[in-house]
C-alpha cells in the first residue's frame, strides 16, 4: 500500500492557497463578495435544474432558462467589473489543488493480486455480439478466443446467461470469462465465484465500469486476452441485492423505476423528463428508507449502493471510479430533495442535508411497496422489499493482464481522478517532512549544547 506523495501534497496546498490570493489581490475583501455571486449563480442553476426534472409545461420552461443564464449572468458580472480572469485562474488552481490532493492521498489498492504460474487448461468464454455496437466483430474477438484455445458461445438474447455458465463448469471449463456488458458479467461472475473459478472480463460493452476500476484498456477488448497467458490474479468483492450478484452498483428509486419502462432503451432522454415529475413530486410518489450500520434515513428519492464506494457522490464525466474493490465495503449515496431550495442546498456538496454518503458492509433499503423496481449493473429487476444489500469479500479471483493501462500511474490503483481528496493527509503529507527535519535539527542543537555543558563541567573539577 502505498503511503502517498510529500510532492502532490505540497503542489496541492500551493494551489489552493493561490486559488485564495488571486481573486484576493484581484479586489481585496470584495472578492468574498464575489464568490457569494458564483455561489448563488450555482444554487439558481440547481434550482432550474429540479424544475426541469421536477416539473412539467411552463414551470420547467422557466427550470431550463434558469438553469442555462443563471451561470451566464454571473460569468457577464464578472467580465464587466474586470473579474472574470481573476475567477478562472482561481477556479484553475482550485482544480489543480484537488487534482495533486487526490493524487497524494491516493493510498489503496484496486486488489492486492499475484502472478498467475499455469494457465488454464479448458477457458470458456460467452460474447454477446450486440454489446458496444458489435465491438466483438469489429475486433474479431471469436477468432482470436478460439485461436487461444477458448471455447466460444455467442449469445443471442434467448439463452440463461447464468444456465450457460454453469453448463460450462460443469463440462470442465477451468476459467470463465465473459465478452459483453456489466450486467452479463455479473452473472457470470456469480458462478465463477460460487465456483471458486478465475473469472477474465473482456470490455465491450457500453461503459466498461467494471473493466474501467480493473485497469483494463476500454478501447482494446483484445489486449484482455493476454489475461490467459500472462496473467495477474486479482481477489475482488461482489456485492448482492438480496439474492442477485453486482459488480458495479444497485439503483432504487426514481432512477430505477425510469429503467423499469420499457420506453426507455429505445427513448432515454424522453423517457427521463416524462417519467421523473411523477416520480419526485408527486404525493403518492414512492419513497424509501435506508438502514445502514447506525444511520438510518426515511423519504428518499434515490439511493445508490455499489459494490466499494465510488471516489465521488457524482462523477458524470468519469462515472464508475472506485479506489479500491477489495475494501469489504459497500458505498452508499442516498438524496432527498423535495423542493426548490433543497436543490439549491445540493451546492454544498456532502454537507448538504440531502446528499447523504455512507460505508457499510450492509445496507436495508425499504419502502411501503411489496416490491422495488432495482436497477442491478442496469439491468430491471424486481426484487421483494425490504431488500437487504450485502458485500462477499474476495469472493471473486479476476485475471487481468500484467501490463494494462490502470496500472501506470499507480500499480494496482484506479486513476487518482476518482478518489476523494483527503486534506488533513495532504497537510501532513505535506508539512510532514519539514516538521521531522526541523525538530531532528532542534533534537541535534540540543544533544550539541548538552554535551558542551558536560564538557565545560568536568574541565572545571579537574
Amino acid at each position: 500500500m502505498r503511503e502517498g506523495s510529500p510532492g502532490w501534497a505540497r503542489l496541492a496546498l500551493l494551489a489552493l492557497l493561490g486559488s485564495i490570493l488571486v481573486p484576493l489581490v484581484a479586489a481585496g475583501l470584495r472578492s468574498v463578495l464575489w464568490a457569494l455571486v458564483g455561489i448563488a449563480g450555482l444554487a439558481l442553476a440547481a434550482v432550474g435544474v429540479w424544475w426541469t426534472l421536477a416539473h412539467t409545461g411552463v414551470v420547467r420552461a422557466f427550470g431550463v432558462a434558469l438553469t442555462v443564464t443563471a451561470p451566464v449572468a454571473v460569468l457577464a458580472l464578472y467580465a464587466t467589473f474586470g473579474m472574470l480572469w481573476p475567477a478562472l485562474l482561481s477556479l484553475a488552481l482550485w482544480v489543480l489543488a484537488l487534482t495533486a490532493a487526490r493524487t497524494a492521498s491516493t493510498r489503496g489498492r484496486t486488489a492486492s493480486g499475484q502472478a498467475v504460474a499455469e494457465a488454464p487448461h479448458a477457458p470458456w468464454v460467452l460474447m454477446n455480439p450486440r454489446s458496444g455496437g458489435g465491438k466483438v466483430g469489429r475486433f474479431h474477438l471469436v477468432e482470436k478466443a478460439r485461436a487461444a484455445g477458448c471455447r466460444v458461445v455467442l449469445l443471442d438474447g434467448s439463452q440463461d446467461v447464468t444456465e450457460l455458465a454453469r453448463r460450462a463448469v460443469a463440462e470442465g471449463a477451468d476459467l470463465l470469462a465473459v465478452a459483453g456488458g456489466d450486467g452479463t458479467q455479473a452473472l457470470v461472475a456469480e458462478v465463477a465465484a460460487h465456483h471458486d473459478l478465475p473469472f477474465v472480463v473482456i470490455p465491450v460493452g457500453t461503459r466498461n465500469h467494471f473493466a474501467l476500476d480493473l485497469g483494463l484498456d476500454r478501447d482494446d477488448p483484445t489486449a484482455a486476452l493476454q489475461a490467459l497467458s500472462d496473467a495477474v490474479e486479482l481477489r475482488v468483492d461482489l456485492g448482492y441485492a438480496a439474492d442477485r450478484v453486482f459488480v458495479n452498483n444497485a439503483s432504487f428509486g426514481a432512477y430505477a423505476s425510469v429503467v423499469a419502462d420499457p420506453a426507455y432503451r429505445d427513448a432515454k432522454a424522453q423517457t427521463v423528463l416524462k417519467a421523473l415529475p411523477g416520480l419526485l413530486t408527486d404525493e403518492d410518489a414512492p419513497r424509501l428508507r435506508l438502514r445502514a450500520a447506525r444511520t438510518s434515513a426515511e423519504g428518499l428519492q434515490a439511493l445508490l449502493v455499489s459494490n466499494n464506494p465510488y471516489g465521488r457522490a457524482v462523477d458524470a464525466g468519469h462515472p464508475g471510479r472506485r479506489e479500491r474493490l477489495d475494501s469489504g465495503q459497500l458505498g452508499v449515496v442516498c438524496v432527498r430533495v423535495d423542493n426548490a431550495a433543497q436543490a439549491a442546498r445540493l451546492v454544498r456538496g456532502p454537507r448538504s442535508p440531502g446528499l447523504i454518503r455512507l460505508s457499510a458492509e450492509e445496507v436495508v433499503v425499504e419502502a411501503d411497496t411489496a416490491t422495488l423496481p432495482v436497477g442491478i449493473d442496469g439491468e430491471h429487476a424486481a426484487l421483494p422489499t425490504p431488500v437487504v444489500c450485502r458485500s462477499a469479500p474476495a469472493a471473486l479471483r479476476v485475471r487481468v493482464p500484467r501490463r494494462r493501462p490502470g496500472t501506470r500511474r499507480r500499480p494496482g490503483t484506479s486513476r487518482a481522478s476518482g478518489a476523494a481528496a483527503d486534506w488533513p493527509r495532504v497537510t501532513r503529507l505535506a508539512l510532514g517532512p519539514l516538521l521531522r527535519q526541523r525538530h531532528q535539527a532542534r533534537a541535534g542543537a540540543s544533544g550539541s549544547d548538552s554535551g558542551s555543558g558536560s564538557g565545560s563541567g568536568s574541565g572545571s573539577e579537574r
